[in-house]
């Protein structure tokens, strides 16, 4: 964990020192390279951010260097583990019947007629390899080899330079569209569509006897800003039940609230309490972020004096050999196909949240950079 105070990177700050931080971040990794962050600020430049992350990564290398001599002293007996081997004769099948179908399906931008060809392509696959006498270990397996040739078709054309699924470059944000005060009846709402992920936020005031009651490790207090994130089923076109929030929910949540945060007003100049509920309503790719977008512009129509405004966004990752591609507002496939999800919120004048996670072994200083800028 690290702390920003008075200037200076603080390794596991105190409860004392977290109350005076600017920062609050936990990253975790490797001895080579970083694995995920997680980190709320006070509106921070992007190469403050970056240096805690850094920071961060030099200083836990002490604590790995122990868990490796605890393991020497140890002597574990390592599990040798070896991946299947890759059936070369179904992966050419399944490549001749559906490799086509794929490519064809990845130049379409829509993502419901997407979808619609890549189901075409995996009947095919079905029909052609799949019977009653088919056990599931051979069934997974050949999903197994479709799923890594629409992985294959993505980051290959990302890779080659080519356009994207949706026509646009590794830098482009999809369109945007903005809506207020959209509903009537509410101290204040937004509409905020990005491409094909859309928020419908809504904010309602209260009085300070409104604030949530918080039963912490660290004892009781109350919060005067409450976020929450729904997400539907139909947000994606499916069916499905709708009961308590799951841990997604409350992730998302969280993330957006602590992007938000850093921007309330001060209780002595504004005594409200104040909620925002996100309602995704369709969504490809990247609804937290929209979520901070919307939160934002529901506090405006509701007359909440932020400090400035604040915007999310996702970054993506298409990582081969020494090859590597740095994408700007990902698909929800490109999320599920690429090796990374880095969600950046912040103000014209810097960071207030940041969240990553990858599916690799570690990302460099580089490619955060990249993602940071």
């Amino acid at each position: 964990r690290v702390g920003y105070v008075n200037d200076t990177y603080v390794l596991n700050p105190t409860k004392q020192q977290l109350h005076r931080s600017k920062l609050d971040l936990v990253v975790a990794g490797t001895a080579q390279a970083v694995l995920m962050v997680e980190s709320e600020a006070d509106i921070l430049p992007e190469d403050v951010m970056l240096g805690a992350v850094v920071y961060g990564h030099e200083q836990m290398q002490a604590v790995i260097q122990a868990i490796n001599e605890l393991a020497d002293e140890v002597n574990p007996e390592v599990w040798d583990w070896k991946a299947p081997e890759t059936n070369a004769e179904l992966v050419a099948k399944v490549k001749d019947i559906a490799g086509s179908l794929i490519a064809e399906a990845f130049k379409i931008r829509q993502k419901q007629a997407r979808t619609a060809k890549l189901d075409e392509a995996w009947a095919a696959v079905e029909a052609a390899l799949i019977n009653e006498e088919t056990d599931t270990l051979a069934k997974n397996e050949i999903k197994g080899i479709f799923k890594q040739l629409e992985a294959d078709v993505v980051r290959g054309q990302i890779l080659a330079g080519q356009p994207r699924i949706d026509g646009r470059d590794t830098r482009t944000v999809r369109p945007i569209n903005i809506q207020t005060n959209v509903l009537p009846r509410t101290h204040g709402s937004a509409l905020f569509t990005r491409g094909e992920t859309q928020a419908l936020a809504v904010a309602t005031l209260g009085t300070s006897r409104d604030e949530q009651i918080i039963d912490a490790l660290s004892g009781e207090y109350t919060d005067r800003f409450m976020l929450h994130y729904n997400f539907p089923p139909y947000s994606t076109g499916e069916v499905g039940r709708v009961g308590a929030p799951k841990r997604r929910e409350i992730g998302h949540g969280r993330l957006a609230k602590r992007a938000l945060v850093a921007v309330l007003p001060k209780p002595e100049d504004f005594n409200y309490t104040m909620r925002v509920v996100s309602e995704i309503t369709e969504s490809n790719g990247s609804s937290s972020m929209a979520s901070v977008c919307g939160g934002c512009l529901s506090l405006l129509s509701a007359g909440v004096p932020l400090k400035a405004h604040v915007a999310g966004i996702a970054m993506g990752l298409i990582l081969e050999d020494n090859k590597f591609a740095v994408l700007t507002d990902i698909l929800g496939d490109e999320d599920h196909l690429g090796d990374m999800d880095f969600k950046v919120a912040g103000t014209t004048d810097g960071v207030t949240a940041l969240q990553m996670d990858i599916k690799i072994q570690g990302i460099t200083k580089e490619i955060m950079q990249i993602a940071l800028a």
